[in-house]
């Protein structure tokens, strides 16, 4: 399995196409969809950074995922959120359209963090344990993005929580810590993906050994190059591979 990680701002479905010749599933977004984490956004966005900042978050979802219902990749959508109503929401536009639900527990800007999003919501594993049952509920296939090197945060234990709430996928970018990959590996039923330097070959490889069922590419996902060597890998990796682990919904 090769997935394109979702970059603010920028993952939408037209990139999404683009990378389809070599992907499987492609995390659109990351989306803002409550009142303090599109206020947070637009906080990051008066620094610099790119957000999607839609009028409707929940509507654009779905003309996102509609754009690509006829697309040769399966769509995802990484989600932020300080609240639990608009997960529900966007996770029963996903099941919709056979889309994965991605709730973001992984970003680590201080205006989101401040709201209760992404790292904040890794530290909160009873609410982040909700939102995945609440996704879950909706029969969509739920991921969660997390990351390690979190101070505090016991990964290998969040992994079999959320794993027990329904999650279908966990995320993980490694950081410089690519062997937590195998601790998450170990403890769970989910699927595991890994991401964080997947470049060629080498890189996949090491995340796949670890026990990974896929890895994801990020910054370069729009670079045809990459995709083409890290997808090669991950094939050449399945064929060699006796050994089956969980599945993606």
């Amino acid at each position: 399995m090769l997935a394109l990680a979702s970059l603010s701002g920028e993952s939408d479905a037209e990139w999404a196409r683009a990378g389809a010749a070599h992907a499987d599933l492609a995390f659109l977004g990351g989306v803002a969809v409550d009142d303090a984490s599109r206020e947070a956004a637009r906080q990051l966005v008066a620094r610099g950074r790119e957000e999607f900042l839609p009028e409707d978050p929940i509507a654009f979802v779905d003309r996102q995922l509609t754009a690509l219902d006829d697309a040769p990749i399966r769509a995802g959508v990484n989600v932020r959120s300080a609240t639990l109503d608009p997960i529900r929401a966007v996770a029963a536009r996903c099941a919709a359209h056979d889309a994965v639900i991605e709730i973001n527990a992984h970003c680590r800007q201080d205006e989101l963090c401040a709201v209760g999003c992404g790292e904040r919501l890794l530290r909160d594993t009873d609410r982040l344990a909700d939102y995945v049952a609440a996704a879950s509920e909706t029969g969509a296939t739920v991921s969660v993005k997390v990351r390690a090197e979190v101070a505090g945060v016991d990964l290998p234990a969040t992994a079999r929580r959320l794993d027990d709430a329904g999650a279908d996928i966990v995320h993980v970018d490694a950081m410089d810590s690519e062997p937590r990959v195998a601790d998450v590996a170990a403890v769970t039923d989910a699927a595991v993906l890994a991401n964080n330097g997947v470049r060629d070959r080498a890189t996949a490889w090491e995340y796949l050994a670890y026990g990974a069922d896929g890895v994801s590419v990020g910054r370069p996902s729009d670079d045809p190059a990459v995709l083409q060597r890290v997808a090669r890998a991950v094939d050449d990796w399945t064929r060699r591979d006796t050994g089956e682990r969980g599945a993606f919904g």
